[in-house]
């Protein structure tokens, strides 16, 4: 099968998100079967609004900058499509998109709710009989995506996570007073990237001293009294916190936040967890007290990236194009670990039904008994995916990445 191939992003952004685009235009290039290769702006909006880019046009010293340029240089979108059996009007527009191109190949990079997207796309192109290969190719910082042992994103931002705590306790140690440093960490349902805060830990730091995920039932009271046990042995205390903690009821603690608000998708965006807490154990103690909300800095620190994660979502992004000539549609790329130590990855592909709309939480035995760290199996989980670092070309004393200036528009 010869034709075109189309690319989109979609979803929260990524450190090497880009590099999963230049592993599929590479490899796309270099393929007789592929006769174009184009970028929709801005996911499935760019599609419905004919908003494509040619690759073809774009000279080799740019594309070369995109593998170490981070966040969503095709931008973003956060669409929900309806079931085709309801409403087929979109997918007869994107069909008539694809007809024009001739596009075969499609490939949409993005998380869970992307995962959704390609599902009912690929399964309306087999309902009609219409022959192009859709391809899902993962990416998140969450890592909750089913399907694969961990996501492209996501140890950079666990990279980031673990060292900016470092630098915290660093900070939190200069003054001869009792505090308390709590370090809110994105994470609405899984809290794979507040674990890695323990990646932090090092021959002379034991912070953060506690570590509260989702997976487990967050008590007030119990957080406490964990405080006061670390202050028996340590001036500064320094806390790191999933945004999407729960109580026993199952409600958030910043359900009552007047800041509460929900995406395209349902889902909450958080907003206080931290704050609230600081004002927990400011009462509590009368010590000195500081949340600090990591939010949208950990998604994007290239300067910071793991050159492990920055490969693999480049050859993630290489095997999907490798996939779809093999005439596989509605999969979804992944990573299969084969071991620890020495770190071994194959690379495969799932169903996609077996991944959207899914999501990988951290497995209950890899949190102490007390529901406020994590085990050792955990952290040789997370341990090799933030080995490495990224060399970034500088200009004039700044990243010099792709351009976004075409997201302006």
């Amino acid at each position: 099968m010869k034709g075109s191939v189309l690319i989109g992003q979609s979803g929260g952004p990524t450190a090497v998100i880009n590099a999963s685009l230049q592993g599929i235009i590479e490899e796309a290039f270099k393929n007789p079967l592929v006769t174009n290769v184009y970028g929709a702006l801005n996911g499935i909006d760019g599609i419905l609004n004919h908003q494509i880019i040619d690759f073809k046009y774009e000279t080799k010293e740019n594309l070369s900058l995109l593998k170490t340029t981070p966040s969503s240089i095709l931008g973003s979108v956060r669409f929900k499509l309806e079931d085709y059996q309801k409403n087929d009007e979109i997918y007869k527009t994107i069909v008539s998109i694809f007809t024009k191109l001739n596009i075969k190949f499609f490939f949409y990079i993005g998380g869970n709710d992307s995962m959704d997207t390609c599902y009912k796309i690929s399964q309306y192109f087999k309902a009609i009989h219409f022959e192009c290969m859709v391809i899902g190719v993962p990416k998140t910082i969450d890592n909750d995506l089913m399907g694969t042992d961990h996501t492209p994103g996501f140890g950079s931002a666990a990279k980031y996570v673990a060292a900016s705590i470092l630098e915290v306790v660093h900070d939190s140690l200069i003054y001869q007073l009792q505090s308390v440093t709590i370090i809110e960490i994105m994470g609405r349902n899984a809290g794979w990237l507040t674990a890695a805060a323990a990646l932090a830990r090092n021959e002379y730091n034991v912070a953060p001293d506690l570590i509260y995920l989702p997976e487990v039932v967050f008590d007030k009271d119990k957080f406490l009294a964990d405080i006061h046990e670390v202050m028996k042995r340590k001036r500064c205390v320094v806390i790191a916190v999933s945004e999407g903690i729960r109580d026993q009821n199952g409600h958030f603690l910043d359900d009552d936040s007047k800041y509460a608000k929900k995406d395209a998708f349902g889902h909450v965006l958080h907003s206080g967890t931290g704050k609230l807490l600081e004002s927990l154990v400011f009462k509590e103690f009368g010590c000195k007290v500081r949340s600090i909300e990591l939010n949208v800095l950990q998604r994007c620190a290239m300067h910071i990236a793991s050159r492990t994660d920055l490969n693999e979502s480049f050859v993630i992004g290489s095997k999907a194009i490798d996939k779809a000539l093999e005439n596989v549609s509605g999969h979804v790329m992944g990573f299969k670990r084969l071991s620890n130590h020495p770190y071994e990855i194959d690379y495969i592909s799932t169903d996609v039904r077996e991944v959207a709309n899914y999501e990988q939480k951290i497995p209950v035995e890899w949190i102490n008994e007390e529901g406020n760290d994590i085990t050792q199996e955990l952290y040789e989980y997370l341990y090799p995916l933030i080995q490495g670092e990224v060399h970034v070309t500088y200009k004039d004393g700044i990243p010099s990445y792709y351009s976004c200036k075409h997201l302006e528009k």
